[in-house]
């Protein structure tokens, strides 16, 4: 769960509503000037999966993404991330696999329990956006209560959250998917208004998302590395309170500072600029 979106249309948190004209066009103009592959073509994710990217969305890969997360003021994760968003930029969505080994479908979710480790993780990592200068993040409840696909091995679920600046909502809705020696984890980060239609877009791209031969959750063996957690912790970053050592509730806290990508104010004309720059690349040919 290390990574966030931000829907470029939605005035959020970090930045005062009232950002001036010239700063608007210039963040627009810098995200419409990344290195997007525009659809229709195919990202490669970590070199372990792909994703079919479709006429009307553009593609990220890791470079690119590192550069867009900047220019949103989302936190560095460490570790590589992949956009693929639809051109009018109303929504993101973040891919990022982790090799954490493969995860046992195994147990059943308690959706209360599961957000009450998240609300105390949120708190600690409250700490740190503190003492950064940032807002603080408050988990309003469940957008999206956590349900899993045995068919599909995947996993959503979405949380609704706020920030203390700010009377608006964040949403990230987050999928994770299933594989043989690890998980790929997607988040897509909308207006609360225009979180459903976004979700509904989505969804019809993850059929277009294959891991590769001898990747797959259905190609396990024996003896492959299994992962010291089940689903719950996909969620709530217990994986990381694993993985590290460290206090459960710290490790949360660390691992949702990470997660949450928040909406910089003032790129409401990056929508049309990207629709231009969609028009540019497909006149100058496939890349």
């Amino acid at each position: 769960m290390r990574k966030r979106l931000l829907s470029v249309l939605t005035a959020l948190a970090l930045v005062a509503a009232a950002a001036p004209a010239a700063a608007q066009d210039s963040g627009a103009d810098a995200v419409a000037n990344l290195a997007w592959k525009v659809g229709p073509t195919q990202g490669s994710i970590a070199e372990k999966a792909s994703i079919k990217v479709p006429e009307g969305y553009a593609f990220l890969d890791a470079a690119g993404t590192r550069k867009l997360n900047e220019l949103l003021h989302n936190p560095p994760t460490g570790t590589d991330e992949y956009t693929l968003a639809p051109k009018d930029l109303k929504w993101f969505s973040f891919f990022h696999y982790n090799d954490i080994g493969y995860v046992k479908d195994e147990e059943s979710l308690d959706p209360d329990g599961i957000l009450d480790s998240i609300r105390e993780g949120t708190e600690e990592g409250n700490v740190e956006r503190r003492k950064r200068g940032w807002e603080t993040m408050k988990i309003e409840g469940w957008s999206f209560k956590p349900q899993y696909d045995k068919n599909t091995h995947n996993l959503e679920w979405a949380v609704l959250a706020s920030t203390s600046g700010s009377a608006d909502k964040i949403v990230n809705y987050n999928t994770r998917l299933l594989g043989r020696h690890g998980v790929t984890e997607v988040i897509l980060v909308a207006d609360q208004a225009g979180l459903k239609e976004a979700i509904g877009q989505f969804k019809q791209l993850v059929p277009g998302y294959a891991f590769n031969d001898g990747e797959k959750y259905s190609e396990f063996k024996p003896g492959d590395h299994v992962a010291e957690f089940g689903l719950a912790a996909l969620i709530t970053g217990g994986a990381a309170a694993v993985a590290t050592k460290k206090g459960f509730f710290a490790a949360i806290g660390i691992f949702l500072l990470k997660a949450w990508k928040l909406v910089l104010v003032g790129l409401a004309a990056a929508g049309g600029v990207i629709a231009k720059l969609f028009g540019r690349k497909k006149d100058a040919g496939p890349e």
